[in-house]
């Protein structure tokens, strides 16, 4: 028996799509970025070309030159995690969009430490992050609807 997806699995699937899209662009971003990040080299009047001094509002401010060097590799290396997460999220939206029931569980779990991290960003004062905590909220509870949760194998028996 065919079981008819519910209008909000959709909705969430899409989410899911729109934020991997994301992800794709912000890792192919600070990929091609990163190389040039890598190169930029400060001219100083300092006799030891290791450092540069910057002034920002009456506050110097030194960095290290081979910081950039290490900025960059950092760059690089947090846009291929975004690549892949950028892909997994077709996948997870994939298997939410055929009642898979692995991406219930990964969409629970990705649902749960965003609200861990929205609740943190709240205490640190981004209190914009109240409606990420809200919207996440609501995700857990609409895929926790007997319907819901039937379409993904998750209840035995007719759903509610």
């Amino acid at each position: 028996m065919e079981t008819k997806r519910p209008v909000g699995v959709t909705i969430i699937g899409i989410l899911t799509i729109i934020g991997g899209i994301i992800f794709l662009f912000e890792g192919i971003g600070l990929v091609a970025l990163a190389p040039f990040i890598s190169q930029v080299n400060f001219e100083n009047n300092n006799t030891s070309n290791s450092s540069v001094t910057i002034n920002f509002n009456g506050t110097d401010v030194t960095i290290p030159n081979n910081a950039l060097f290490r900025l960059g590799g950092f760059m690089g290396v947090l846009g291929g995690m975004l690549i892949v997460l950028g892909i997994a999220s077709f996948v997870v939206a994939w298997g939410l969009f055929t009642g898979k029931g692995w991406a219930w569980i990964v969409t629970i779990i990705i649902t749960i430490i965003s609200i861990i991290l929205n609740i943190i960003l709240i205490i640190f004062g981004t209190f914009e992050s109240v409606i990420g905590l809200i919207i996440n909220g609501i995700i857990i509870y609409y895929l926790y609807r007997p319907s819901v949760k039937s379409y993904y194998g998750r209840v035995k028996g007719p759903t509610v």
